[in-house]
C-alpha cells in the first residue's frame, strides 16, 4: 500500500508520546515493505528555525536529501519525511505531495484537532483516510470535548476508520457520537532487546514534562516532604517559567534535558511518577519504564490504567476540574489545581525507595508483564484495517467537507499546546466572566476599569497594569470571542451585535463605581458601550483614537483582501514585525483582525446626548494617523470635564512609554475615586 502520514506536528526528531508513536507505526508498516510518506512541520516557521532543524538532523546523522521552497525531506528507517519548515502554506503542500504520491491511505490523526490536513484528506479521488485517536479534549465531541463542533464530527463520520489509542479511547468515541471506533496497537514500541535498568541504586525519581496537568504539585510536594531523596524533572511543552522556578527552589530536584533514546533517562530512574491530573489517553511512557524493569507510580485515570498492565501503583488524584481565563508563557491554560492527598503517594514511594525486596519484587513484576505485552505487540492488526478500510467502496467517505479549514485559526497552533489549550476552548454554558477573565479578583476593589483593546487585540494587552494603578482599582480586561483562549469562538464583526452582547456579560459587574478604558477600535466600543447604559457613570478613558462625531455620514468601504489588510498592519507603528513576516502566524491572527476592522469599517455614529461623565484623552505625539486635533474633539462628547496629556511615540505609545502613561492613567484614576467618595 501507498500510505501519507498527514501530520500537523514535528515527526521526527519529537518527544512527545503521540508523535514518537506515529513514527514508529509508519516505520513499522516501511518494514512490511509498504510506501510511506509523511508531511509533518516544525512548531515555529522561519528560516531561523529551519536552519536549527537542520543542525538537529545533522547532529543525529540523517542528511536532506533536499531543502526547497521551505520543506526538508529525508528518508529515516524506509520512510519518506517531507517536513514544512517555512513553506508559505502546510496545507498547500500537503494537497500536493497527496496528489504526487497518490496514497491509498492516508492517516490523520488528533495532533490536528481542528482537521486542517484531514479536510482536504478527505477530498482524495482514490485514498481512504484512516483517523487515529490519541487525546479525547480534541476529539469533537463528548463530555472531554475542547471545542464541540457537529461540523467536525460529521468530517470524522467520512474517514474509512477511526482507531482509539487505548480501550478507553474508542469507548469514548463511542458513547460521544455513535462512530464505531475501535482499538488496535498503534502505540508501538522501540524495537529490543529491552535491557534492565531499573536498579534499586539508580539516582532519580523521575517526572517528564513537569507541569500542572502532569501533576508537578504531587511531585514537588513528594520531593519537600522526603529532602534525603535525589528527584529528577524533564522539562518539555507543558513546563513554564513558574515551574521551573519551583522545581529549582527544591536543592533535591535536577533538571534534566530531553532525549531521543527514553533508555538513556530510564537508565538513571529509580522510580518513574506518572501523576497526571488530567485524562491520559494511555501513556507510553509508563510502558517503555515497565519494559526495562523501572517501577512506576501512576495515576488512575483516563487510560493509564490500560497502560500499567495489571501491575501495583494505581494511586487516586482529584482531576483538573477548572482552568482560568488566561494562558501561561508555554500558552498553556492556567489550571485552577485541587489540593491533592499525598499520603497514598508518600506511602508507595517511601516503601519503594527504603524496601529493596520490595522494590525488586515491583521492578520484576513490571518488566515480566511490559516484556509478555511486547511480545505480543504488532502493527499487522493495524495493517489489516488499513487493507480492510481500502477495500471499502470510497462511496462511504463524503468528499465534501462541511466548510473550509483554510479559515480556521486553530489549525495553526502547535501540537501538544494546542491540545492543552484545548481545554480552554470548550464551547461551554454562556459564562459571563469568559469575557473578563479576572473580574471574579474585583470584588473587593473600589473601582473595575474594564479595559477595551485595539483591533486583534486580547485581554493580554492590559497584563502588568494592576501594579501601576492606585489601590482599590481592579483591572477588568475584556476578551473578545476569537482570540487567546476564545479562538474556537467567532469573533463579531457587527457592532450593534457585539454591544449587545457586552451588555449582557457586563451587566452584573456595574454594581459598583465603574470606568471603561479603550484604545484604538476599543476607544469606539468603549464610548458606545458607555452611553449605551443606563447606570451611574464614573469616567471614560480614551487613547489613540478619533473622536467619533468624526464617523457621520460615513460610507464604509469595499473590505480589503488579505494582502491589503496586511499592508495596512504594516503602516501601523508597534504590529510585531515578526507576526507579519509569519504567514502563519498571520492567518492565525487574520480572522479576528479582519472582524474588528470590519467593526470599525462599517461603525456609522448616530447622534446623541453627551455623556455626562469625565473623558480624558491620550495619544502619541508620533502617530501619522490619530493627530492631536482628532483627539481634542472628543471633548464635544461630554458635558463634565475633559482633559487631553499626548506622549511621545506613535500608535502604540501606551507600550512602548508605558511607565509615563500608566503614571497619568494613575493620577486621572486617583482623581476619578475621589470623586466618588
Amino acid at each position: 500500500m501507498r500510505i501519507l502520514l498527514a501530520q500537523n506536528s514535528r515527526y521526527y526528531p519529537a518527544h512527545g508520546g503521540g508523535d514518537k508513536s506515529n513514527r514508529l507505526l509508519m516505520e513499522a508498516l516501511a518494514a512490511r515493505g509498504h510506501t510511506c510518506v509523511v508531511v509533518a512541520r516544525i512548531n515555529k516557521f522561519g528560516e531561523q528555525e529551519h536552519n536549527l532543524f537542520l543542525s538537529e538532523l545533522a547532529a543525529r546523522n540523517v542528511w536532506p536529501e533536499s531543502c526547497d521552497d521551505g520543506v526538508v525531506t529525508f528518508r529515516r528507517a524506509g520512510v519518506e519525511v517531507h517536513t514544512v519548515t517555512h513553506h508559505a502554506s502546510l496545507r498547500q503542500y500537503f494537497s500536493e505531495q497527496m496528489a504526487a504520491c497518490r496514497p491509498e491511505v492516508i492517516l490523520a490523526s488528533t495532533d490536528d484537532p481542528a482537521q486542517f490536513l484531514l479536510e482536504p484528506a478527505l477530498r482524495a479521488e482514490t485514498a481512504r483516510v484512516v483517523y487515529l485517536a490519541r487525546a479525547t479534549l480534541a476529539l469533537p465531541f463528548g463530555s472531554d470535548s475542547a471545542f464541540p463542533s457537529a461540523a467536525r464530527t460529521d468530517m470524522l463520520r467520512r474517514a474509512g476508520a477511526v482507531v482509539g489509542v487505548s480501550q478507553y479511547v474508542a469507548d469514548y468515541i463511542r458513547r460521544g457520537s455513535g462512530i464505531p471506533a475501535v482499538h488496535v496497537p498503534i502505540s508501538l514500541l522501540e524495537p529490543g532487546p529491552y535491557e534492565p535498568l531499573g536498579r534499586f541504586e539508580n539516582e532519580f525519581v523521575t517526572l517528564v514534562n513537569p507541569c500542572a496537568v502532569k501533576g508537578i504539585s504531587i511531585f514537588l510536594a513528594l520531593a519537600g516532604r522526603m529532602p534525603h531523596a535525589r528527584f529528577a524533572a524533564v522539562p518539555l511543552w507543558g513546563t513554564n517559567v513558574a515551574d521551573r522556578r519551583a522545581l529549582e527552589e527544591h536543592p533535591n530536584v535536577s533538571i534534566l534535558p530531553p532525549v531521543d533514546s527514553i533508555d538513556k533517562l530510564l537508565a538513571r530512574t529509580r522510580v518513574l511518577l506518572v501523576p497526571s491530573l488530567w485524562a491520559e489517553a494511555r501513556s507510553r511512557i509508563v510502558v517503555e519504564a515497565m519494559l526495562h524493569g523501572v517501577p512506576v507510580i501512576a495515576s488512575n485515570v483516563g487510560g493509564i490504567p490500560e497502560a500499567k498492565l495489571g501491575v501495583d501503583y494505581l494511586l487516586p488524584v482529584r482531576p483538573i476540574e477548572k482552568y482560568q481565563e488566561r494562558v501561561d508563557d508555554q500558552m498553556v491554560p492556567v489550571a485552577d489545581v485541587p489540593e491533592q492527598d499525598i499520603g497514598p503517594w508518600y506511602d508507595a514511594l517511601d516503601r519503594l525507595l527504603a524496601d529493596r525486596g520490595h522494590y525488586e519484587q515491583l521492578s520484576r513484576a513490571s518488566r515480566v508483564a511490559a516484556l509478555s505485552y511486547a511480545e505480543s505487540l504488532s502493527v499487522q492488526p493495524f495493517e489489516r484495517l488499513l487493507e480492510d478500510a481500502v477495500r471499502k467502496p470510497k462511496a462511504e467517505e463524503a468528499l465534501a467537507a462541511t466548510r473550509p479549514a483554510d479559515s480556521d485559526p486553530l489549525a495553526r497552533l502547535s501540537p501538544e499546546k494546542r491540545q492543552l489549550l484545548a481545554l480552554r476552548l470548550r464551547a461551554a454554558k454562556p459564562d459571563p466572566a469568559r469575557w473578563f477573565p479576572s473580574i471574579q479578583e474585583s470584588g473587593e476593589a473600589k473601582l473595575r476599569l474594564f479595559c477595551f483593546p485595539y483591533a486583534g487585540g486580547g485581554a493580554s494587552a492590559f497584563r502588568g497594569w494592576a501594579g501601576h494603578l492606585p489601590p482599590g482599582v481592579a483591572v477588568c480586561p475584556v476578551r473578545f470571542p476569537g482570540r487567546e483562549t476564545r479562538l474556537a469562538e467567532r469573533p463579531f464583526d457587527v457592532m450593534d451585535d457585539l454591544l449587545a452582547a457586552l451588555r449582557r456579560a457586563i451587566d452584573p459587574y456595574l454594581d459598583k463605581p465603574f470606568a471603561f478604558f479603550g484604545h484604538s477600535l476599543g476607544a469606539v466600543i468603549a464610548f458606545e458601550l458607555e452611553r449605551s447604559l443606563a447606570a451611574e457613570r464614573t469616567c471614560l478613558f480614551v487613547s489613540g483614537a478619533r473622536a467619533p462625531q468624526l464617523r457621520r455620514d460615513h460610507v464604509p468601504p469595499p473590505p480589503p483582501s488579505d494582502d491589503e489588510l496586511i499592508e495596512e498592519l504594516r503602516r501601523l507603528e508597534g504590529v510585531p514585525k515578526d507576526l507579519l513576516e509569519n504567514r502563519e502566524l498571520m492567518q492565525l491572527a487574520l480572522p479576528a483582525l479582519r472582524a474588528d476592522t470590519s467593526l470599525y469599517r462599517n461603525y456609522v455614529y448616530r447622534e446623541g446626548l453627551p455623556l455626562d461623565c469625565p473623558v480624558r484623552a491620550y495619544g502619541g505625539l508620533d502617530d501619522q494617523r490619530i493627530t492631536r486635533w482628532h483627539l481634542e474633539t472628543w471633548a464635544e462628547q461630554t458635558t463634565h470635564s475633559f482633559r487631553l496629556e499626548m506622549f511621545p511615540g506613535g500608535h502604540f505609545f501606551l507600550e512602548t512609554q508605558q511607565a509615563e502613561f500608566l503614571a497619568a492613567l494613575s493620577r486621572d484614576l486617583g482623581d476619578v475615586l475621589q470623586d466618588s467618595r
